[in-house]
């Protein structure tokens, strides 16, 4: 299919263009912002052309899977208000019924037909955040399927900030559901030719653009129950948040609605990985290497010693480049052949938060060789697979 094609000569691509426009108020009590502030902005960067976001939308309104990019990382999509078809995302990534999927549109004007009741903290975060890299949890539509949201009374749902997700969901003029497009558990693909080693010929359409810039899943923030939680850490950090609505906590409690990533084991090469302080890094790459056994590292510096038995990433001390290269340098490493990827230690602060999800869920509590108490206590009280 031609929209796989990375060659811009290969056919015309998207105007590269700047286009801007307000967020109306679409449910009762909503108040879009004025001025200046209320204008939201994306930049054509995509190397699809017209001809082929039309295929993709003929696709999806056929029944068929889609893969496209996001400022996060690529999505595998179906028509949301398709529930054979959303299972076919279920059945493709081996992905456990009972794990909702996040529904992307392209504006907050289509909200009304996915979400009953947007509470005002929601209101202000979709008003300060989207489009961008937050989903937002709320009490469902009525007429929304239960495949949509593993038959809880809520629905994920974001506006992503990419030109060619925009152009998708434009011209598809509805809402699309889908997770990232990999097998379940596995490393989120960042890249198109992520998604092609994923799939392989079980997916016939996707749509290239590029690298991911964020590189991470979406901030959640449930906005049903009390107070509203972060339920997986993203770019956005809990500050940003608290900065829009103070009263934003951390962290999911035994009430909160089941989400997509926070299972304890999720985002995992096949080799085995383990995290080790920054300290002790270099004394366990020698006991492997010691015993010519291949190691991989993911590492914030460059090595004191090199050998032909090491594997080594320097992804320097930048959260978001770190963050953006993450998914990228997994998959380079679980192609290395190495017994074990050790990642260095990650630093403390907000900043690195989402980072260090990733990797421990990566690894699991029991390969981590600082024993983490949150993992653990997260498995202790809710199981494998987080809150019922």
């Amino acid at each position: 299919m031609a929209m796989t094609n990375g060659n811009a000569a290969a056919h015309s691509t998207l105007p590269r263009a700047v286009w801007s426009r307000p967020f109306p108020s679409v449910l009762p009590g909503w108040r879009a912002k004025s001025g200046a502030d209320c204008y939201h902005a994306w930049m054509a960067i995509g190397r699809v052309s017209q001809d082929d976001i039309q295929e993709a939308v003929e696709a999806l309104r056929a029944g068929d899977l889609v893969a496209f990019p996001t400022e996060t990382v690529y999505g595998l999509g179906a028509n949301a208000n398709n529930p054979e078809a959303v299972r076919k995302i279920f059945r493709l990534k081996g992905r456990p019924s009972t794990h909702p999927v996040i529904v992307h549109i392209d504006h907050p004007r289509y909200l009304q037909r996915w979400v009953r009741d947007m509470t005002p903290e929601a209101k202000k975060l979709a008003d300060a955040f989207w489009p961008g890299p937050l989903t937002l949890v709320a009490k469902r539509a009525p007429a929304v399927n239960d495949v949509i949201t593993g038959g809880q009374d809520t629905v994920a749902i974001r506006v992503p900030n990419h030109p060619i997700a925009q152009q998708l969901l434009n011209a598809f003029g509805g809402g699309i559901a889908a997770p990232s497009a990999n097998r379940y558990g596995h490393v989120s693909p960042t890249r198109v030719e992520h998604v092609r080693e994923e799939f392989g010929d079980e997916l016939k359409y996707l749509l290239d653009g590029g690298d991911c810039k964020v590189g991470l899943e979406s901030t959640i923030v449930s906005c049903v129950g009390d107070a509203p939680r972060i339920l997986r850490p993203g770019s956005i950090t809990l500050s940003q948040l608290q900065a829009v609505v103070p009263s934003i906590q951390s962290g999911p409690n035994p009430t909160s609605p089941r989400v997509p990533g926070t299972t304890s084991r999720h985002y995992s090469p096949v080799t085995q990985v383990n995290v080790v302080p920054s300290r002790r890094l270099e004394t366990v790459v020698n006991e492997f290497t010691a015993n010519s056994e291949k190691v991989a590292v993911l590492a914030m510096r460059p090595p004191t010693t090199t050998n032909s038995y090491m594997t080594w990433i320097n992804a320097g001390i930048r959260p978001e480049i770190y963050a953006r290269h993450l998914y990228v340098n997994l998959r380079t490493l679980d192609k290395a052949a190495g017994k074990i990827i050790l990642v260095e230690e990650l630093p403390e602060g907000e900043r690195w938060d989402a980072i260090r999800d990733r990797i421990k869920r990566a690894a699991t509590a029991e390969n981590i060789v600082t024993y983490d108490q949150d993992i653990a206590a997260w498995v202790a009280d809710f199981g494998d697979e987080g809150p019922a």
